[in-house]
């Protein structure tokens, strides 16, 4: 009985001191580990009072920011981490998370149709790594302060045609006085993924060259695939974020600017500048706490002795992501610092992508770019402030906008599609763009 009072007394003030805590502590308003802002309160209505939306609002909003969510998160992901099932300490390390995808097998006229000449690459860097395997899908490979954080690609040779179609769509949309281009970039997986889990993550390689060989003989392709192959063993993936990094965008970007035969900026002429401490997107995707324990520095370059001027229309959102209302145009600076946030530090570009830029530069050229871009094109951009007079950022995702008529009312010479193989593959982001040439 005395143990039993003992149990008693102790549960009883747990609750007391969590109480006191949800109560009595102010509640987080953004997670650093899941990368978005938080629920906010709920406006009072009595129509949505009486239909029950609104206490289920507020229930939301409760649970969604409770004080120091984030420490409580890490707690949860070092106890599991610590309870998990060792399989050995001299067993391969390698977990998945989320679903393996269902692929299909193209039919041999659609391989014959790969007749771009898109470089190799042979992934000779990984294949001693320790793996372990959990769920399926995320891939963690590695171990200690060199974890590396993998999306799992499930494309197949088919996969694209919809992307390359509206790509084409584009061009004959604006004629022959605007110079078009694709460019589809691969994500880490490709290049980085031991031999051992190349069961769970297939080759992009074919997709792209499907792409790439579906493009009209007017759009001019940009093979990025080759070239950061070239340079895989130089840091241009981050390990614990989806995106390349900068370092892999100046590369990509070299290499478009040979396609459009302008001029382009050594990597000695720009200012390295580096945020410590950097763990991005990946761990709160997978929620391994071996990502957390493996932080990076976040390596990104400015130009230097360069002019240039950015002008900004910022969308607001609703928490569907919708856009709800827009700024006027006003200029603000191009890079962003987050000293108190480190793995905010992919925003260091721009700020975000819910927003048009425009960027006036010294070159007298007469050339203006559009980049109509995902998250990955945010990091492309200020490396052709030296190539081109105008550089206009689009994110396909935040453009309510005519792109017909925003090319022709800003003189664009030359447009870009820059999107990772997901959104290369997607079909919706397909519709998406053939829906941009005829808003309205």
């Amino acid at each position: 009985m005395k143990h039993e009072h003992i149990f008693i007394v102790v549960i009883s003030i747990m609750f007391c001191v969590l109480t006191a805590v949800f109560i009595l502590f102010p509640r987080s308003t953004f997670s650093e580990l899941e990368r978005r802002e938080l629920a906010v309160f709920p406006e009072f209505d009595r129509s949505r009072l009486a239909d029950g939306s609104y206490t289920r609002d507020v229930s939301a909003w409760f649970s969604d920011t409770e004080p120091m969510r984030d420490r409580f998160m890490l707690l949860h992901l070092k106890l599991k981490d610590i309870m998990a099932l060792k399989l050995g300490a001299d067993s391969d390390y390698v977990a998945f998370h989320a679903a393996e995808p269902i692929v299909e097998e193209p039919s041999d006229e659609e391989l014959e149709r790969r007749n771009r000449d898109i470089g190799e690459y042979e992934n000779t860097l990984t294949e001693d790594a320790h793996t372990k395997v959990a769920n399926a899908g995320i891939v963690i490979l590695g171990s200690g302060p060199e974890v590396r954080a993998l999306m799992a690609y499930g494309g197949n040779e088919k996969g694209g045609g919809p992307f390359a179609d509206a790509v084409n769509r584009y061009k004959k949309h604006f004629g022959k006085d605007v110079n078009v281009y694709c460019m589809v970039i691969p994500t880490a997986g490709e290049y980085y993924a031991p031999a051992k889990v190349r069961n769970r993550i297939k080759p992009q390689l074919p997709t792209i060259r499907n792409i790439y060989s579906l493009l009209s003989d007017s759009v001019k392709a940009v093979d990025v695939y080759s070239v950061l192959g070239n340079h895989a063993s130089e840091p241009i993936y981050l390990r614990t974020d989806h995106h390349w990094s900068p370092l892999g965008a100046y590369y990509a970007a070299e290499k478009f600017a040979e396609v459009a035969k302008v001029p382009f900026r050594k990597l000695d002429e720009y200012d390295r500048k580096v945020v410590p401490g950097f763990v991005g997107t990946m761990y709160g995707y997978s929620k391994d706490i071996s990502v957390k324990n493996a932080p990076e520095d976040f390596v990104y370059y400015t130009p230097r002795d360069t002019t240039y001027e950015a002008t900004f229309v910022n969308f607001a959102l609703d928490k569907s992501f919708k856009i709800t209302g827009e700024s006027a145009p006003h200029k603000a600076p191009f890079f962003r610092s987050y000293p108190k946030s480190p793995g905010m530090a992919y925003s260091s570009f721009m700020g975000g992508d819910a927003m048009i830029v425009k960027v006036r530069t010294g070159v007298g050229n007469g050339r203006r770019l559009a980049i109509m871009k995902d998250s990955f094109g945010n990091a492309v951009p200020a490396y052709l402030f030296g190539s081109f007079e105008e550089v206009h950022v689009l994110d396909f995702r935040y453009f309510p906008r005519n792109v017909v008529k925003y090319v022709r009312d800003n003189g664009i010479t030359d447009f870009v599609f820059i999107n990772n193989i997901f959104n290369a593959y997607s079909d919706g982001v397909a519709k998406s763009y053939r829906e941009m040439l005829t808003h309205k």
